[in-house]
């Protein structure tokens, strides 16, 4: 597999190949993170689909990131995250899951399921839009503290800080939900 800045040079030519080589090597990454975020599968891969539309454009457009493909692609996919997040709150829409889940669970169980993941949900929605981003790399991604830390433009300690600020705060934040008794 040719190297990053050799796969970003063919790239910038618009070689079919390296094209199609970039898109299979980051595409899996950039689903799970946005997905990590995005409750919805369908909305995971639309938003997915819109950063490699902006790669394309910003090749077409010769502003292509000058040496890292992947930390290009997760900053895009920040940036299309937070005007999902916009659009959310402008619609003020309700999230309906209309999924059937198999394998014998109650609808008291589906329901203490449902509420978990929406308190989850709140509680990561709280976090600092840093934390939210380290915690979706970490879990959502599986990236590991070194690659992070690269990516968000940070030394490995102030990741390791961040992640453990926002666990903490969403331990805090989901233990005083189980004690509303909600």
């Amino acid at each position: 597999m040719p190297d990053e800045l050799e796969l970003l040079r063919k790239a910038r030519a618009f070689d079919k190949e390296a094209l199609a080589l970039l898109h299979d090597r980051y595409y899996p990454s950039i689903y799970r993170y946005l997905s990590f975020r995005i409750a919805d599968p369908q909305t995971a891969e639309d938003m997915t689909s819109e950063v490699f539309i902006r790669f394309l454009s910003a090749i077409k457009d010769r502003n292509a990131p000058p040496n890292t493909i992947r930390g290009w692609l997760f900053g895009a996919a920040r940036n299309v995250l937070k005007e999902q997040y916009r659009k959310q709150r402008q619609m003020n829409e309700v999230e309906l899951d209309e999924r059937v889940v198999a394998g014998g669970q109650s609808p008291d169980q589906k329901v203490v399921e449902r509420a978990e993941k929406e308190a989850l949900r709140e509680a990561l929605a709280d976090l600092t839009p840093e934390q939210q981003h380290v915690l979706a790399l970490r879990f959502g991604y599986g990236m590991p503290i070194k690659d992070v830390a690269e990516t968000v433009n940070k030394s490995e300690g102030s990741v390791k800080m961040l992640q453990a600020r926002a666990i903490a705060a969403l331990a805090k934040r989901l233990a005083g939900h189980e004690a509303d008794g909600r």
